[in-house]
Order: structure tokens, then sequence, then C-alpha cells
């Protein structure tokens, strides 16, 4: 069960605001913090605790906001636990980023030792994303796989490998953020 925030949580906001203002979604004009607080509020909705909430806002921060010395910045405010899980989310701290596709198939695979924080917070913007495609794909059809440097076929399976990651991480382990994460993706095909 998930515990009430502190100022630690308000302070993480306010950094992944600072990081991420100049930012929107992909093929949008959504602020990306939006996603960042979608993200947390779907880790504290599955019982996530406060490290995990701060580490969902800060999830993309060492990937897309300033690598290895933004990685410092959050173990320096948040602790080591908090970098740990953000580590474990980046698929990539270096510019310009490796081949897509490489990346991918390294972060899936990284998956099978991840620990259960990774996973919780991983997973859960995994969700987000997919609802958000599967929302898009409602309103404008496969005009939506533009967006992506993996194009319709390599998303839909980079979203089904995850799905198939998760599971097999923890194959007797029920997980409802799993099971909506696997419906979505489910849907997604099904449109696809």
């Amino acid at each position: 069960m998930s515990t009430p925030t502190t100022q630690r949580f308000a302070d993480a906001f306010v950094f992944a605001h600072e990081l991420h203002a100049a930012q929107i979604r992909k093929g949008s004009n959504v602020p990306y913090v939006a996603h960042l607080m979608s993200v947390s509020a779907i880790v504290l909705e599955h019982g996530g605790d406060e490290d995990l909430a701060i580490a969902a806002l800060l999830h993309d921060a060492v990937e897309d906001q300033g690598g290895a010395a933004t990685r410092e910045q959050i173990r320096a405010r948040f602790g080591e636990r908090v970098a740990a899980i953000v580590d474990g989310c980046t698929d990539s701290d270096v510019t310009p980023k490796p081949p897509w596709r490489k990346r991918k198939e390294l972060y899936i695979a990284h998956l099978a030792t991840a620990s259960d924080d990774v996973r919780k917070v991983s997973m859960s913007d995994k969700l987000h994303n997919a609802r958000s495609i599967l929302g898009d794909h409602r309103v404008i059809g496969d005009a939506l796989w533009e967006r992506f440097t993996g194009g319709k076929s390599g998303t839909l399976w980079y979203y089904r490998a995850l799905v198939n990651a998760y599971r097999a991480a923890r194959p007797d382990e029920s997980s409802a953020l799993l099971d909506e994460l696997e419906r979505t993706v489910a849907a997604i095909e099904a449109r696809s």
C-alpha cells in the first residue's frame, strides 16, 4: 500500500519540471511533464512508495536531459535507490543514442535481471505510453506510427516483447499492472 508523499516528492516534481519544461510528447502539443505525472500516478496507484514515485517522475531525465551529470544530480538530491531505479529505466545515456532496435533489444534483455522496483516504474511508463498510443490511434489511425523511430512493426514488436519480458521475469506472480499493460497492448495490436 502506498504511503503519503513528502516534500521530497514535491522537490522531485519541481526538478522534473525544470528538466523537461521545454519538452513535448511526440506528435502532440502535450507538455512532457504530463507523461511524468501520469507514470508517477500509476506507480502510486499500484502500491509504489515515495522513492518509486520520485523515480517515475525522473525516469527519463538521464536519457533525455543530461546523461551522467543528471544521474549524479538525482543521486545527490534523492538518494541511491531513486538513482538506481532511474538507471534501470534508462536505455541510453549518451548522445547521439545508439541505433533504436539495438537499444530496445538490450533494454528488454536487461528486464530479466532488473529489480522489482525498476520493473514497476518501467511497466508504469510503458502502460502510460501504450494508453497514449491506443488513444491517439483511435483519433488519427495509422498516421500515428510515423511518430515512432521503429514505425508500426517495430513499435508493435517492442511493446509485445516488453510484456513477454515482464511476464518471464516473474512468471508465478500475478500483477494487476502487468495485466493492464497486456490488455492495452492487445488492444493496440487488434486495431493495427
